[in-house]
């Protein structure tokens, strides 16, 4: 079980630093503040942090266990993936710059699969969501802080998308609401993530509670090498 984990989570970090590496070299750049624009790259640069945590851990490299910011990235990219695919479904246009999808890995990575393995980590390997304390100010603080830095920094001094309010923000449709509308839609987000945060506190409690942790002893030195 132990070798398992730790090639588990090989790959959870090596998909994470590979779609980074991507967005960064790759990513657009066509408007202030690049790809930063977007939440799925919040949530993408959260998921590489996190992984590497759980690799340093893994590997004995770490006593501190990151509960609160490992919580915090699972719940952060589940809302990504919920609101992407309900804004998509209702207008593409609203999400995309012309309602195309990236490529198909890219897309799924991002906006599926690449959250999920979080997840599963975050519930079944490190067994998180025993305080919710911290993971609820880390949500607080990021949330917070990417509101702050689409409507003081990204509108003000990025043209497009144009709606017919205002102009600027990372998604169309955002544009097309007044602020208070968008004060309404951000706190009802936040409120998504908190129920996330429950939920998962709740499969994870029964996980500890009725199935077995798994065994986390360090790999044979060599077998995978040591991540960064």
């Amino acid at each position: 079980m132990a070798r398992f984990v730790h090639i588990y989570r090989w790959i959870v970090f090596l998909l994470a630093a590979g779609y980074v590496l991507r967005t960064l070299i790759f990513g657009s750049y066509d408007g202030f503040g690049g790809p930063l624009r977007y939440l799925t790259i919040w949530a993408l640069i959260a998921s590489f942090f996190s992984a590497s945590r759980m690799m340093a851990i893994q590997e004995g490299r770490s006593a501190r266990r990151w509960d609160g910011f490992v919580c915090m990235t699972a719940v952060i990219n589940t809302m990504v993936v919920f609101l992407f695919w309900r804004l998509y479904f209702a207008d593409p246009t609203s999400v995309t710059d012309t309602g195309a999808l990236m490529a198909w890995h890219l897309e799924l990575y991002l906006h599926l699969f690449g959250p999920l393995l979080q997840l599963v980590d975050s519930i079944f390997i490190h067994r998180s969501y025993r305080r919710l304390a911290a993971p609820l100010a880390w949500l607080v603080g990021v949330i917070g802080a990417y509101v702050l830095w689409t409507e003081l920094v990204i509108s003000p001094t990025n043209a497009t998308p144009v709606g017919s309010v205002t102009s600027g923000l990372p998604y169309r449709f955002l544009n097309n609401l007044e602020l208070p509308e968008r004060m309404i839609f951000y706190a009802s987000n936040l409120g998504i993530a908190l129920v996330l945060l429950l939920v998962f506190a709740g499969i994870a409690w029964l996980v500890r509670r009725y199935l077995p942790a798994p065994t986390m002893t360090e790999a044979p030195s060599g077998s995978l090498g040591r991540s960064i």
